[in-house]
């Protein structure tokens, strides 16, 4: 398994290299049992030393999670402690729920957003700017299942299947720290 270690405005020495593989391993080991790759990244700062790590697993997850402390074994220690804690957390939610059936393909698109300003400006045909295109795959969730993917992640929203209903869903971060759900309805009210 690959872990970029990197330093902003420090040098990574060899111990603390060993230190935050060998723990991110462990973690990794102990509750999940496919492949992953990680990045951290350790960071001086005026009063202190932050961590940020992303660990990518096998099954498509991305967690994210940042430590701060004195020194950067502790920033460190403190970033894969709230690591170690979701990853139990993901464990759990896998032995108590059962997959719900396989994922729709789709393509996901990033659009790039036009000022305020521009409203006035008539579109010229069909010439929409679409920044990123990458395919994706639509899971089918529970909301209860959908919310931890979102808490997991680091993206601002998930569409998904509703295993209850059957129907597209999004639930997405608030501006206030909550989570929104979309439950689009047919035309029949």
């Amino acid at each position: 398994m690959t872990v970029q270690i990197i330093g902003k405005n420090i040098n990574i020495g060899d111990s603390l290299r060993t230190r935050v593989g060998e723990r991110l391993e462990f973690a990794t080991g102990k509750y999940f049992d496919g492949g992953y790759s990680g990045h951290v990244s350790i960071e001086k700062a005026r009063s202190g030393f932050t961590t940020e790590c992303a660990v990518h697993l096998d099954t498509g997850i991305v967690l994210h999670t940042h430590g701060e402390g004195d020194d950067a074994y502790l920033a460190f220690d403190r970033a894969a402690e709230r690591l170690e804690k979701r990853l139990r957390r993901y464990k759990r939610r896998l032995k108590t729920h059962n997959t719900r059936g396989p994922a729709e393909e789709a393509i996901s698109y990033v659009i790039a957003q036009q000022a305020e300003d521009d409203e006035d400006i008539e579109p010229e045909g069909e010439d929409t700017v679409i920044v990123a295109e990458r395919p994706a795959r639509i899971p089918v969730l529970t909301v209860a299942d959908a919310v931890m993917a979102l808490d997991l992640g680091a993206e601002p929203a998930l569409v998904f299947r509703n295993a209850g209903s059957g129907r597209m869903n999004v639930v997405y971060r608030r501006h206030d720290g909550h989570v929104g759900w979309v439950d689009p309805q047919t035309g029949d009210s």
